[in-house]
């Protein structure tokens, strides 16, 4: 990329990184977004907008933008101290609300994490991508509690940094940070990879991520969904597309051993390397 090219990619990031609702996003992945943007358009007005678009489309249509990690943190540490378990749950449900891909699944939150630990080994360690508020899930998963190990990323520093927090009250090592992962693969090798919901999204940036992710993450076992229903409830055969996707997605890979798993609001599949 050429020098007047650079400049215009650091113009267009900071005019992105001005807007109340972008400025909290991983800088690497509005650059990247950004050089992408100007390359097709050569017009940075309309690469401002389709820029916008993009990240709207991976973040912000699933996130209550709204600032309340200080206060869910407080509030948190209230409920930790207290040891009331139910209390806690209900808590962190309520939290999950706050994001389309949690809140679509806190009607199943039980089943949905004991079917799927029952179809794996024990788990001491966890890397969650693009994990929006899913670490808030802790509490309804089977991890070893001595010494377990939860890696989270997403692209928002203002959630991270409340994930971070999360963990530290929870006893749980490892780090919640801001990653583009499309860019820097977690370097962590882990018991299981989750990527909730993540790969159609990640595929809007880059048509090979989820081909690339599914065979790059370090895990021995991976746990993949997909949505059944769009963010307006509509299914439109979105079961069948998504199953079809992932078979292609995995095609080719003899020994990977699979279970399909279907709840009422998502298609999981848990896949041992």
């Amino acid at each position: 990329m050429e020098r007047a090219d650079e400049q215009q990619v650091a113009s267009l990031v900071d005019a992105v990184l001005a807007s109340a609702k972008y400025r909290d996003i991983s800088k690497e992945l509005i650059t990247r977004i950004a050089a992408q943007e100007l390359r097709k358009r050569h017009n940075t007005k309309e690469a401002l907008k389709a820029t916008k678009n993009k990240l709207h489309q991976v973040g912000g249509a699933y996130l209550d933008t709204r600032e309340h990690y200080t206060l869910w943190l407080n509030e948190l540490k209230v409920v930790t101290l207290s040891g009331n378990r139910q209390r806690l749950l209900d808590l962190c449900a309520t939290m999950m609300t706050y994001h389309a891909s949690t809140r679509e699944r806190i009607a199943i939150l039980p089943q949905f994490y004991a079917q799927i630990f029952s179809e794996l080994p024990p788990i001491r360690s966890v890397l969650d991508i693009a994990c929006g508020l899913n670490p808030l899930a802790l509490p309804w998963m089977q991890l070893a509690e001595e010494g377990a190990a939860y890696y989270a990323y997403d692209i928002y520093h203002s959630m991270v940094d409340f994930l971070q927090g999360w963990l530290a009250l929870m006893h749980v090592q490892g780090s919640a940070q801001v990653c583009d992962v499309l860019q820097t693969s977690p370097p962590q090798q882990a018991d299981v990879a989750f990527l909730l919901k993540a790969i159609p999204c990640l595929e809007q940036l880059d048509k090979t991520a989820g081909h690339r992710l599914l065979r790059e993450i370090h895990a021995q076992n991976l746990v993949v969904s997909f949505p059944i229903h769009s963010l307006g409830g509509r299914s439109r055969g979105m079961l069948e597309h998504y199953e079809a996707h992932f078979r292609e997605l995995i095609a080719g890979v003899q020994h990977w051993e699979m279970k399909r798993l279907i709840f009422d609001s998502e298609l999981v599949f848990v896949v041992k390397k």
